[in-house]
């Protein structure tokens, strides 16, 4: 099934706070991949709305574009007459762009995601409803509205951080053979190993957020299972990158990686020699 999400990051992000947690953009994404993955759903694009303006808000808008979310600033105030706040410039933009893409794109998706609690969302439902396409709203226990309940289907973002908090404490040492075997099949694919391709890898198929795959990373990188180099691209603006080379002469890497280990080997030295 084929999905286009959007967010409506400022209720969300506001009904989590009130319940005393603060959801990161990290987190936020990684949710949407995880709840992807769970339910066989293509996620062909994210969209997500803020009034980056917020100090709260500071610096994520980057952060959210990084991770290919595409990001929609609904700035607070109107500039041209002195009337303060704009009153659910969010949900607007939200609904109008969401519209388009029902009238110039239906064929090329299947559901709707929604991240949201706010019953003004149900008109736009009825609209997606109306073209045959389904809808689904993920959004907090306790902040969403009774006219959206139909559409939940029991995914509570409330439920999903709490339970990430009690696995605040990683380790590592856990992942580290599939870690390993990940990063081998990386190398046997690709030219090379980029430091950014080997945490959305591992990210998606470890099943762990992007601070949990950095932790792992700074493990196998003080354990000396993993080498960084920097290498040469002069496909890149700046002519090199920063990539993974996983240690074969470590027992724990040879152990891991078994038979490929020798190919592996073969395309390391190929790597090397090209730099």
């Amino acid at each position: 099934m084929k999905a286009i999400a959007f967010v409506d990051y400022e209720n969300i992000w506001t009904s989590l706070l009130e319940r005393g947690y603060e959801l990161s953009p990290e987190q936020l994404v990684q949710f949407l991949q995880l709840y992807a993955e769970q339910n066989s759903i293509d996620l062909l694009a994210i969209y997500l709305y803020a009034n980056f303006d917020r100090e709260e808000f500071w610096r994520t808008q980057t952060t959210f574009e990084k991770t290919n979310v595409y990001t929609r600033h609904v700035f607070g105030k109107n500039n041209y007459a002195n009337t303060g706040l704009r009153r659910n410039a969010a949900d607007l933009e939200l609904m109008l762009e969401a519209q388009e893409i029902l009238l110039t794109r239906a064929s090329t998706f299947d559901l709707f995601l929604l991240l949201t609690g706010d019953g003004d969302f149900l008109s736009l439902f009825r609209k997606v409803r109306a073209w045959g396409k389904d809808v689904k709203v993920i959004g907090v226990a306790g902040s969403i509205h009774h006219a959206l309940q139909p559409y939940c289907e029991g995914e509570d973002l409330l439920h999903w951080v709490l339970h990430e908090k009690q696995e605040a404490e990683y380790h590592p040492e856990q992942d580290l053979e599939k870690g390993i075997q990940i990063l081998g099949n990386l190398q046997i694919r690709l030219p090379y190993v980029a430091s950014t391709k080997a945490r959305a890898a591992l990210t998606e198929l470890l099943g762990r957020s992007i601070p949990q795959v950095k932790e792992f990373i700074r493990y196998a990188l003080k354990e000396n299972i993993l080498m960084e180099r920097e290498h040469p691209d002069q496909n890149l603006k700046i002519g090199k990158t920063k990539i993974y080379l996983l240690n074969l002469e470590n027992d724990t890497v040879a152990n891991a990686l078994g038979t490929i280990r020798e190919e592996i080997s073969q395309r390391q030295f190929k790597l090397i020699q090209e730099e």
